[in-house]
């Protein structure tokens, strides 16, 4: 199964400062393992927010913003998909990232959300209409 991590963080370094040299490092030698170790399906990081847009539909019109996106907290990064086989060896492989930040860029702040991607043979109504169920009995 497939699952995507989405880094999320400041795109402000002015409190963290930049990624190390080490972390990068780090990251590109769990890149290049993933690869041997077949689990590497995709990956990458995104320019800053102030090169982009976003697409906003709203009561039937489409809207359209120039970054940046000041309003934003956290934006999203960058990206990862593993190849993995279950939810379990996904959230080790999150920690595994998260660690790698700990170490080598203490004053980051962030987050990755880890979701599990739809499968050819996934019934994706059924599995949309669930999530919303489980949504509200959460008082979501």
């Amino acid at each position: 199964m497939r699952y995507m991590f989405i880094v999320k963080g400041s795109e402000n370094l002015a409190v963290s400062g930049p990624p190390s040299a080490a972390l990068m490092e780090a990251i590109d030698k769990g890149i290049q393992e993933m690869v041997k170790s077949g689990k590497l399906a995709s990956f990458g990081g995104l320019h800053p927010t102030s090169m982009g847009a976003r697409m906003r539909l709203t009561n039937g019109e489409i809207v359209t913003t120039d970054g940046p996106f000041t309003e934003s907290k956290e934006v999203i990064g960058g990206f990862t998909i593993l190849n993995v086989a279950s939810k379990e060896e996904a959230l080790a492989e999150g920690r595994s990232f998260m660690e790698l930040h700990r170490l080598h860029w203490p004053t980051w702040q962030g987050e990755i959300e880890i979701r599990r991607l739809y499968e050819e043979e996934d019934d994706v109504q059924a599995t949309q209409i669930e999530g919303s169920r489980v949504l509200e009995r959460a008082g979501g």
